[in-house]
């Protein structure tokens, strides 16, 4: 069994706080990960640095980075950096969110969650891999997109 550390009610402010003492303690007691989110205020990103930067063997994730706050290429981009900055403790979680935050806060339209889900993490995968150039054509993302002549 794997316990993990979740500060998702702290990060929902947009003064985030978190007990580092607690945070310590948790990875002294041999805890697998502690865990930041977003919502309305600060991002998980910001968060999980700041964890990584304050421990040196838990894990610290995402929970969740929300998909309609970041193209996909910009999640990849910052999960690759952070995993390598933390010494490859870094847990991608990604979600769809909700239509609140998705229309309301970030203005993209909640079309289809499951399937741009699903062709996000796919892209996301595509990039981590780094086997090709990025291409994908689905139905929230064209990639290059083409734009006509």
């Amino acid at each position: 069994m794997k316990l993990g550390l979740g500060l998702i009610q702290t990060a929902f402010s947009a003064n985030p706080t978190f007990d580092l003492e607690v945070v310590r303690q948790a990875e002294t007691l041999g805890f697998h990960s502690a865990w930041a989110a977003e919502a309305y205020g600060c991002d998980a990103v910001t968060g999980a640095t700041w964890l990584a930067a304050h421990t040196t063997t838990l894990k610290v994730g995402t929970a969740i980075m929300q998909i309609p706050a970041r193209s996909p290429a910009s999640a990849a981009m910052t999960a690759i950096g952070l995993d390598a900055l933390s010494g490859g403790r870094f847990l991608l979680g990604l979600g769809s969110s909700g239509p609140q935050v998705s229309e309301g806060w970030h203005g993209v339209a909640y079309d289809k969650p499951l399937v741009r889900t699903r062709e996000y993490v796919a892209i996301v995968r595509k990039i981590l891999e780094r086997k090709a150039p990025l291409e994908y054509d689905g139905y929230h993302y064209q990639l290059p997109l083409y734009a006509p002549v």
